[in-house]
């Protein structure tokens, strides 16, 4: 049996659930804001736990591979009040925590390589190693360093951990800008956290690189036809952005597979730039990067590699 973990609004799961569906397997669903409210039992030396959740019965030990997609907080039932709701996500979450390690190895991505893999210092020190272009990259809270380092060009900032900012009146998403240092005066404004500062590249195109094992589904994005999505792509109202297959050259193919490999990852986002010159240039990697919408856009059968590669990690 093949266990996904993520939340019920995850469109992406869908496409591989059809897919396994297709090809005839077991599978469980399992969708984590209703972990909370299901009946599990494990008792020591046993190695694995009993669940029953949404009326679907799952032994662990059945688990042959697993693939970690967008789960969220756990939703304790209703009744409680807030103290008790609080503690109890925080135990539901421990429990998760536990369930996880039990899959062990047999993750598409571990939880745990994940987490380590979305370090962007990391990446970017890891890729320029593998001979990977990197845009001239500093990571700061100090506004006259800032102000130095984009004496010379264009610069851009974007967030060093997470780009999605939760708030009391929805969530926000901080997405790439243009940076103008000359015009902050206050320096306690950079104080409050670091970011990342890089030139920006003159584009022709985004390049999304999906990597599943050793297959790589490039598409191009054509951001540079709206004004509004020049500096990110995401950043617009209009979601028909020109997208196209992509063929990398064969040497960058190659070096987006080994840095996934190096990550310890089977499967990577990786966002690149072909510059107006022809240049490719890394930006990051995302280690659990959306993909359904490529393959909604380009054809490219994702949710086949994926099913494949759980195929052959339960061996």
């Amino acid at each position: 049996m093949f266990l996904l973990v993520t939340n019920r609004r995850d469109i992406t799961t869908d496409f591989v659930v059809l897919e396994l569906q297709r090809r005839g397997h077991a599978y469980c669903r399992l969708n984590t804001e209703a972990f909370a409210s299901a009946v599990l039992n494990w008792r020591p030396p046993e190695a694995c736990w009993g669940l029953c959740i949404e009326g679907q019965d799952l032994d662990l030990a059945d688990v042959r591979a697993g693939y970690f997609r967008r789960p969220v907080l756990p939703e304790p039932p209703a009744g409680y009040d807030l103290d008790t709701r609080v503690y109890a996500i925080g135990e539901w979450s421990a429990a998760l925590k536990s369930l996880y390690g039990i899959i062990g190895r047999r993750w598409l991505n571990s939880p745990e390589l994940i987490d380590q893999a979305e370090d962007k210092p990391r990446q970017l020190q890891l890729a320029s190693t593998l001979g990977f272009d990197i845009p001239e990259t500093l990571v700061t809270n100090d506004l006259e360093a800032a102000r130095a380092f984009a004496a010379d060009f264009c610069a851009i900032a974007k967030p060093l951990r997470h780009a999605l900012i939760k708030q009391r009146d929805g969530d926000r998403i901080v997405f790439t800008s243009r940076v103008d240092f000359d015009s902050v005066r206050d320096p306690d404004v950079m104080r409050a956290m670091p970011i990342i500062l890089q030139r920006e590249i003159p584009k022709r195109l985004d390049i999304r690189v999906t990597v599943v094992g050793s297959q790589v589904f490039a598409a191009s994005i054509d951001s540079q036809r709206d004004p509004e999505t020049t500096v990110d792509w995401r950043r617009t109202a209009t979601p028909d952005l020109p997208h196209a297959v992509h063929e990398l050259p064969h040497s960058l193919s190659e070096r987006c597979v080994a840095l996934t490999a190096q990550l310890g990852l089977r499967f990577g986002a990786i966002d690149l730039v072909l510059d107006t010159a022809g240049r490719y240039w890394f930006l990051e990697i995302n280690p659990n990067g959306q993909w359904g919408w490529i393959q909604t856009r380009t054809g490219h059968p994702i949710a086949e590699a994926i099913v494949t590669e759980l195929e052959a990690i339960a061996g």
